[in-house]
């Protein structure tokens, strides 16, 4: 049992690091501070798919983590 939460946390945790990273950035970095950031800022289809498939597989890393931490 612990074994296949292990293997499930640990493809949740590459997947979960994979999703973070196709997310565009919704910043501007400095140009926000100075009123230059994009001023038609609104969500594509994709971007609503990828940040539901984030919080899908963060919340089965988390609870995989709580699996293993009362399993130990």
């Amino acid at each position: 049992m612990i074994i296949f939460l292990l293997i499930i946390q640990v493809m949740s945790g590459l997947l979960l690091i994979a999703g973070v990273l196709l997310h565009q950035p919704s910043g501007e970095g400095l140009g926000g501070m100075t009123g230059q950031s994009r001023v038609f800022n609104h969500k594509s289809g994709l971007e609503k798919g990828l940040n539901q498939f984030t919080a899908s597989v963060a919340s089965i890393f988390m609870v995989t983590s709580i699996l293993l931490a009362l399993l130990q």
